[in-house]
């Protein structure tokens, strides 16, 4: 039987953010839910909170894209949107740096993680 694509994504989530704390990042939160998204994991580093959106994939072939090219311009305006909400829910001030970053998971046939990175401030606007 097929795993679902949930099962697939919660162990890239868990990964990244064994990946996040080994290095000094501090998780604030995960899977802030809201109508219109959802942001996998909220964390801090220097000073900057990090949204983070991980996209999984299993394996890897020559043909296959990198699981990040699944971050689509609807994507992309959800989590600005949901990033803003987070920030005003918690008062967060105006003058707190955050950035939106994407890790990329891809699970070998066994779900070990055989490749891994990070595309910091991948989704940015001038304002920030």
């Amino acid at each position: 039987m097929a795993e679902k694509n949930s099962e697939i994504g919660r162990k890239g989530e868990e990964s990244a953010i064994n990946w996040l704390v080994k290095r000094d990042f501090k998780v604030l939160s995960t899977n802030y839910r809201k109508p219109y998204g959802e942001i996998d994991i909220v964390a801090q580093k220097g000073g900057i909170i990090h949204f983070v959106e991980v996209k999984t994939s299993k394996y890897r072939h020559e043909t296959a894209f990198s699981p990040e090219i699944r971050v689509n311009s609807k994507k992309i305006r959800n989590l600005k949107r949901i990033c803003e909400t987070y920030i005003r829910e918690r008062n967060v001030s105006h003058d707190q740096g955050w950035q939106i970053d994407v890790i990329s998971v891809i699970l070998d046939g066994t779900d070990a993680v055989m490749d891994m990175k990070l595309l910091e401030n991948a989704i940015f606007e001038e304002r920030y």
